[in-house]
């Protein structure tokens, strides 16, 4: 069998409901790699949260965040391949005045390094894993940088539709909006042109695997591009319906139940 690329969607596809990796897909994905395939993440999470999985791997590939906007080696600081897109800090601060829809409980624009933040609302248990004192309020004076993403966090998905048509009339095609739904919906705004197709294909350039030999597991709209340019993309049996609508494949399993386990098991008949 040819060397195989595997690009795991990370909350809903590789972690279950309680945000873990469990023992079985810990094992299946080392006796992948031990096989000479390679395994990458590629998450809408910044690399600030979804490091400890990435170390829990042990893996020494590069990690895709932001839904493609940063792609990059943590294991080779100077990867040949890496990039890094961003958002002007004018645009980020002038997306402020969605405080004023009281739906929006929290806008964070993050860095590679750094989140600035509007709102209390913690999203989810692990979203501040250094705890809420490392982050830094979302102003003029303290955003002194152009950061990767911006994230609109919502009291529900229901009220995602019309924020994301404001976000979309006012900013037009400067930017790329991607959502998820779950109990921290959130709508993250990210640079025209970024998804996370483009960094599955720069780590498959880099290591000279073609598109038919890429596996992509995913389960949310943010998925869609990277499961439309695999060559077998693979969606979860949890995932929305617009996704499922154009896999190749469908998981046996949930996330909650080893479904990315199982099913790289019977594909490769481990």
């Amino acid at each position: 069998m040819n060397k195989k690329l595997i690009a795991l969607d990370l909350d809903g596809t590789t972690l279950n409901n309680e945000s873990k990796i469990t023992a079985k897909t810990v094992d299946i994905l080392d006796r992948l790699r031990q096989a000479g395939h390679i395994v990458s993440i590629v998450t809408g999470r910044p690399f600030r949260n979804s490091y400890y999985y990435y170390n829990q791997l042990k893996m020494t590939t590069p990690i895709v965040n932001f839904n493609g906007a940063w792609c990059h080696n943590p294991s080779k600081e100077n990867w040949s391949h890496a990039y890094h897109k961003t958002l002007n800090k004018e645009l980020a601060l002038s997306m402020l005045s969605l405080r004023s829809n009281p739906e929006v409980k929290l806008i964070a624009a993050e860095s590679r390094k750094a989140i600035y933040v509007e709102g209390e609302f913690v999203p989810y248990p692990d979203f501040f894993p250094q705890g809420i004192e490392v982050s830094r309020q979302l102003t003029a004076a303290t955003l002194l940088e152009d950061p990767t993403s911006v994230g609109v966090f919502t009291t529900t998905s229901q009220a995602q539709p019309l924020i994301e048509q404001k976000i979309i009339e006012q900013y037009e095609d400067t930017v790329e909006v991607r959502m998820w739904g779950g109990e921290s919906p959130c709508l993250e705004v990210v640079a025209a042109g970024v998804q996370k197709a483009i960094g599955v294909e720069r780590i498959a350039s880099y290591y000279g695997i073609e598109r038919k030999d890429i596996l992509a597991f995913g389960d949310q709209e943010n998925d869609y591009e990277m499961i439309q340019y695999a060559g077998q993309g693979v969606v979860m049996s949890n995932g929305i319906d617009r996704l499922k609508s154009i896999a190749d494949d469908l998981t046996d399993f949930t996330n909650n139940e080893d479904g990315v386990a199982s099913y790289l098991e019977n594909y490769f008949s481990l």
